[in-house]
C-alpha cells in the first residue's frame, strides 16, 4: 500500500495543481473574478507618457508619481487589450500631496481619446475649486452622453436632479484613499466609492445611471487632456495597487500588458478647445441599485476539479487491482 501511494504521488500532485491553477481569483466581495490588469508598482510599470518628468515610477517608494498641470496636454496610460464590454471593477490607492486651486486629479478607463468630453470615458476626479476639495464621478457614454455627480451636497447646478443629497464630503491631503469604481451592466449602474485606506471608513460613495451599455474602453490613464485651466498649477501625488477585474465567467484570463515606455515629442500647449464632439449632459432619474448575489465558481472550474479527482481515483483503483 505504501509503495502504491508513493507511485501515485506525482499524479496526485498534478491533480492538485490543476485544481489550483483553474480556480478563479476571488474579489473582496467573495465573487470569482478575472484580472485584466493589476500592478503594485514594485517594478517599473512602463506606462506610456509624453511627459516623463510629470508621470513616472518612483523606485524609492515603489509607487507611480503624477503631476497634473492644466493645459499641458500631458498624460500617462497603460493599454487594456482584453476588455470589450460588460461589467467591471476598477480600484486603486491614491495619495494627494498637493492640489492647487483650479486643478483636478483624474484617473479613468476610456477609449483612445482620453478626453473628459469624449466617450467612452469613465472618470474618478479629485478637484480643488469653488466647492473646495471634493470628489467627482464623471461618465461619458459610447453614445457621447455626459453625466456627473460630486460629493458636494445638493449641487444641482452641476448634476441637476441626480445631485448627491448626503452631507458634503471632502478629501484631505497626505492621506491614502482606496477608490473603487464598479459597473453593473444588468442594472446600468456605475458606482464610485472612496474609503480611507487604513481604517476602511467610507468617506463618500454615489452612483449614476449609464443609460446605455458601456463598451470600447481600452486603456487606464492619468492626465490633463481636455483640461484648459491655468498653467503652472499642479495636482501632485501617487497612485498604487491598481487593479481592473471582470466577473470570472465573462471572458478568459489574460496576461498583463508589457508595453514599453514610450516618450513622444513635446506637445504644443493648446490655446482653444479642439473640435471633438461635445457630450450631451443628462439628468435622468436614477433607480436605486439592488443587491447582487455572490457569483458561484464557474461551471468549467467545477468540471475540471471533478475530472482531476476522477483521474486520481481511477489510477489508484487500477494500482490496487
Amino acid at each position: 500500500m505504501k509503495s502504491q501511494l508513493q507511485n501515485a504521488l506525482p499524479l496526485i500532485v498534478l491533480c492538485l495543481l490543476t485544481l489550483v491553477c483553474f480556480t478563479p481569483v476571488m474579489a473582496a466581495t467573495g465573487d470569482a473574478v478575472t484580472v485584466l490588469y493589476q500592478n503594485s508598482f514594485s517594478s517599473d510599470p512602463k506606462w506610456t507618457t509624453i511627459c516623463p518628468s510629470y508621470y513616472y515610477w518612483d523606485p524609492s517608494v515603489q509607487v507611480y508619481h503624477f503631476s497634473v498641470e492644466p493645459s499641458s496636454g500631458c498624460y500617462a496610460y497603460t493599454p487594456i487589450s482584453k476588455y470589450e464590454k460588460g461589467p467591471f471593477t476598477l480600484e486603486y490607492d491614491l495619495i494627494l500631496n498637493h492640489v492647487d486651486e483650479g486643478t483636478t486629479f483624474r484617473l479613468g478607463f476610456s477609449g483612445a481619446e482620453m478626453d473628459p468630453e469624449s466617450g467612452p470615458n469613465v472618470l474618478t476626479e479629485f478637484t480643488n475649486a469653488k466647492n473646495g476639495q471634493i470628489m467627482w464621478l464623471h461618465l461619458v457614454t459610447p453614445g457621447n452622453k455626459m453625466v456627473e455627480v460630486n460629493s458636494k451636497s445638493g449641487d444641482t447646478q452641476s448634476s441637476g436632479d441626480i445631485a448627491y443629497k448626503g452631507s458634503t464630503a471632502n478629501y484631505e491631503l497626505n492621506k491614502t484613499y482606496h477608490i473603487t469604481l464598479n459597473y453593473n451592466e444588468g442594472q446600468r449602474i456605475l458606482t464610485m466609492k472612496v474609503n480611507e485606506k487604513t481604517s476602511g471608513k467610507e468617506i463618500w460613495g454615489y452612483y449614476v445611471n449609464t443609460m446605455e451599455d458601456l463598451r470600447g474602453m481600452n486603456r487606464i490613464y492619468l492626465g490633463a487632456i481636455g483640461d484648459y485651466g491655468m498653467m503652472n498649477r499642479y495636482a501632485t501625488g501617487y497612485i498604487d495597487n491598481i487593479r481592473l477585474t471582470i466577473p470570472a465567467d465573462d471572458t478568459v484570463a489574460s496576461t498583463n500588458p508589457t508595453t514599453a515606455v514610450t516618450t513622444l515629442p513635446a506637445v504644443t500647449v493648446p490655446t482653444s478647445k479642439k473640435n471633438t464632439p461635445v457630450a450631451t449632459r443628462t439628468s435622468a432619474e436614477i433607480p436605486l441599485p439592488e443587491s447582487t448575489p455572490e457569483s458561484p465558481l464557474s461551471g468549467s472550474t467545477t468540471i475540471l476539479a471533478l475530472g482531476a479527482a476522477g483521474m486520481c481515483c481511477a489510477f489508484l483503483s487500477r494500482r490496487r487491482n
